[in-house]
């Protein structure tokens, strides 16, 4: 009999609360005073710090999923790794993802096609104590039926591979592309709301040359805005804030946008 290999959750307790009943709690008081934002998009930029930072900036990302609840099928998430050392993009070799909340298939099919392409590594190292993917399941948990997950965790690469990464894996409707990036670190908070203004200008422009310093994620995201070009995506942002607007510490802050992307004929609507 195959036994069945399930990532665990790492940062449960730390970024999110422990517990199915206390973390939907704290998920629901995150979608307090937000409201639905017109189509559904194809992809979303949301941040990933604790959710007491920015899973109110992460919420107004996700409540635009509202309609696609039973449509969207499979999330296909990029992040950034903080703690291994990384060259190309990894993706799991687990059967699936654990929260509080409970279990996450991974979707193996897909898995095998990127496994197929240069630069893609399986390595479950890499995803074992990683929080950029992990802190956006419990909401797509919460604002998804049930759903496949492939999860990428980026590490040296190029944008152009990354959007070949992505295309490969693309999909239609049932497809959400989830890109993981908080913006800059440990400004100032004027510094940080003048850097992070920039960059999401930059983000709305599709300019797929941001740096480190512009944001954590830029590998996925840099990846994503090339393949968001080719698609005609029209980008929207949804909301914007710094740790400082939580804290009222002004001296060292982390940038957080959410920015939902979308077919040209649903932008206006």
């Amino acid at each position: 009999m195959n036994s069945t290999s399930v990532r665990a959750p790492a940062v449960a307790g730390a970024f999110y609360r422990n517990g199915a009943a206390a973390l939907r709690d704290e998920i629901e008081n995150c979608f307090a005073g937000v409201g639905a934002r017109g189509a559904a998009p194809k992809a979303l930029v949301v941040p990933h710090a604790g959710y007491m930072y920015s899973g109110r900036i992460a919420a107004a990302a996700y409540a635009t999923l509202k309609d696609v609840r039973s449509t969207v099928r499979r999330v296909v998430a990029i992040g950034p790794s903080h703690r291994v050392a990384l060259r190309g993009v990894a993706i799991a070799t687990a059967d699936a993802f654990a929260t509080p909340l409970g279990e996450v298939p991974i979707d193996a099919a897909a898995r095998r096609a990127l496994i197929a392409l240069p630069g893609v590594v399986a390595s479950d190292r890499a995803h074992a104590f990683e929080h950029s993917i992990e802190v956006q399941l419990p909401f797509l948990q919460t604002v998804l039926d049930a759903f496949t997950l492939v999860p990428l965790v980026a590490g040296d690469a190029e944008p152009g591979d990354v959007a070949a990464m992505l295309e490969r894996v693309w999909g239609g409707a049932e497809t959400l592309v989830v890109v993981s990036t908080d913006l800059s670190h440990f400004h100032d908070a004027s510094t940080a709301r003048a850097l992070d203004v920039r960059t999401c200008r930059r983000i709305l422009a599709l300019d797929a040359t941001l740096g480190g310093d512009d944001a954590c994620g830029c590998v996925g995201l840099d990846g994503f805005l090339l393949a968001a070009r080719r698609h005609a995506l029209v980008p929207r942002q949804l909301a914007a804030c710094n740790s400082g607007d939580v804290t009222g510490d002004a001296e060292r802050v982390v940038g957080y946008a959410a920015f939902g992307f979308y077919p040209a004929a649903n932008e206006s609507s």
